[in-house]
């Protein structure tokens, strides 16, 4: 066996060559000439095939150094023991003494030494109480701590959540009321409520916006991004009327700018319906500009922004964006690059189309009139035009429109509700603060984020914004808006305080997003057969084994001071 480790261990040295074996076992010298009777050593005897070799017998006075390798000194004696070292186990001497201080387990003790104790359960030994073979861990607040950390909060216990930290905990401790201090120290655990997701409905109950009194004073706005260039477009800004749920649906390119917008929305809005009294929109960095609040803060409107990280108050404009991308899928999906002649007949149809909120179609909403017929007109089959009109005037429309714009809202409001939660917090109350920030298709993402923690804090409540909103106080280079919706925040238990994860960076937007330092490299890459140039950004705050590669026209738009950072 020690000949074939040897040969095995030196293969790369031995392979191809002619080499001697020199040993003091001296049957080994007829090893290839004997009978291999076990499987074990035809299993031995097959390793050493493709090896040029020859085995010499040596005696073992003669051969020192490997002999003295295989022997002990002759002066030394049998079990003879250097030294030995253990760690010292504190822990068990502190739990002997807390036994002091617990009444209980103070009497159960006495009566098992003086063999009164009814119960069989109980076992003294080494000093140590047992029960049902389970150490019995005293009213010690700071030995339950203890354990508890190490079978949940230490690395050998990874933070596992209830059922398998107290399968931990029962099968070697035991105490009155286990079951409730595991379950209160998860709770509180920071690590845990910090990092790990909410598996529950999601809390705040739905709050419908206000329904409008006018066509056209309230209006959604919204962009579809990412379609191929199409006669130099390749976005989509969608425009709706809250109340009527008209829309127009206008091709630009991207990229866009705010006054760009601004001149888009007076030719194709502005000209048509005026300015309206308030948009709903999201967060994007587009609204944030100067150029766009001072335009309409000029004429009277106000930008009814989200809540910070909140944009689902914006939902009518992406359900009518999923209706627009779906008609262009379907009649322009075999030639993509030829959306935008199909897009005035998707905004005739959608307009044209009978909503289920308003019982009305938007054409009919705005213009007092059904839209005209696909199917020509033929004597007989019209209705009394002057019924219609009778029945249907503009202020018989408006509180048609209202009032089935309300029943929709209650109904959709009852149905969301069910897989909410309500949630409230009081003002100085600490919470946790879940961030989602937009994933742009002009923003990079840190490629760490899987890792991030899924909630940042904790954050002191200052105020209560309307029903669902609060204010934080939030760290003074943190850049991001200080009102949150309530399902963002989640409320800290406990009093311990083991980390306070801080807030990721955010631009001036306030949108979290990292900061390029420098560009390391360029390449050229082949898209759609063009060629595109990506230059290996370093970001801030990371290392360059995070740098990432980004299209440079990309980079300048979202960034314009890198220019002077191009090697």
């Amino acid at each position: 066996m020690a000949l074939v480790l040897v040969v095995k261990k030196w293969r790369s040295y031995l392979l191809g060559h002619n080499f001697k074996i020199q040993t003091d076992q001296q049957n080994l010298k007829y090893l290839l000439e004997q009978k291999m009777g076990t499987p074990l050593q035809q299993q031995w005897i097959t390793k050493l095939l493709g090896y040029e070799f020859v085995v010499e017998y040596k005696q073992g006075k003669e051969n020192k150094v490997a002999d003295a390798l295989s022997r002990k000194m002759e002066d030394q004696k049998e079990g003879k023991l250097y030294a030995i070292t253990a760690p010292a186990n504190t822990w068990l001497e502190q739990l002997r003494t807390s036994y002091a201080i617990d009444p209980k387990l103070q009497q159960i003790i006495k009566n098992l030494e003086q063999g009164s104790l009814a119960s069989q359960n109980y076992k003294q030994r080494d000093g140590l109480l047992f029960y049902k073979g389970r150490l019995y861990i005293p009213a010690s607040k700071e030995l339950r701590e203890q354990i508890l950390y190490l079978l949940h909060s230490s690395p050998q216990g990874g933070h596992s959540g209830f059922h398998k930290t107290l399968h931990r905990a029962k099968s070697e401790f035991y105490w009155e009321g286990m079951r409730k201090e595991v379950r209160r120290f998860i709770k509180e655990c920071d690590i845990c409520q910090q990092n790990k997701s909410e598996n529950i409905h999601p809390a705040g109950l739905l709050q419908p916006l206000p329904i409008p009194t006018k066509v056209w004073t309230d209006i959604s706005l919204d962009f579809i991004e990412g379609l191929p260039n199409s006669e130099s477009y390749s976005v989509i800004m969608v425009v709706v009327d809250r109340l009527s749920k008209y829309a127009h649906f206008i091709p630009i390119s991207h990229p866009y700018t705010a006054s760009k917008i601004a001149q888009v929305f007076l030719a194709n809005i502005f000209k048509l319906h005026g300015l309206p009294n308030s948009i709903v929109t999201d967060r994007d960095p587009t609204f944030m500009s100067t150029f766009w609040k001072e335009l309409f803060k000029l004429q009277g409107t106000t930008l009814k922004f989200s809540s910070a990280y909140h944009p689902q108050t914006d939902g009518q404009t992406e359900i009518v964006n999923k209706m627009v991308e779906q008609y262009l899928r379907c009649f322009s999906g075999d030639k993509p690059k030829g959306w935008v002649k199909w897009l005035p007949l998707a905004e005739w149809w959608y307009n044209t189309n009978i909503h289920a909120s308003t019982k009305l179609s938007p054409f009919e909403s705005v213009y007092g009139y059904p839209p005209p017929k696909l199917i020509p007109y033929t004597l007989g089959t019209t209705q009394l035009q002057e019924v219609e009109n009778t029945l249907k005037t503009r202020d018989e429309i408006i509180r048609i429109l209202r009032t089935n714009l309300q029943l929709a809202q209650d109904r959709m409001k009852k149905f969301a509700d069910i897989k909410r939660t309500a949630r409230s917090f009081n003002i100085g109350d600490l919470v946790y603060l879940r961030l989602q920030p937009y994933k742009q298709q002009s923003v990079v993402q840190r490629r760490n984020l899987k890792l991030s923690p899924r909630f940042y804090g904790p954050y002191r409540v200052l105020e209560k914004i309307g029903t669902i909103a609060y204010r934080l106080e939030l760290p003074p280079e943190a850049k991001i808006h200080p009102v949150f919706h309530v399902s963002c925040l989640k409320e800290k238990l406990g009093e311990r305080h083991q980390l306070v994860v801080t807030l990721p960076p955010a631009d001036k937007d306030g949108v979290i997003r990292p900061e390029p330092e420098e560009i390391l490299h360029r390449r050229l890459k082949k898209k759609k057969n063009h060629a595109v140039t990506e230059v290996l950004v370093k970001w801030k705050g990371l290392g360059e084994d995070e740098a990432s590669w980004v299209e440079y026209s990309t980079l300048v738009n979202e960034f314009p001071d890198l220019v002077d950072k191009v090697i």
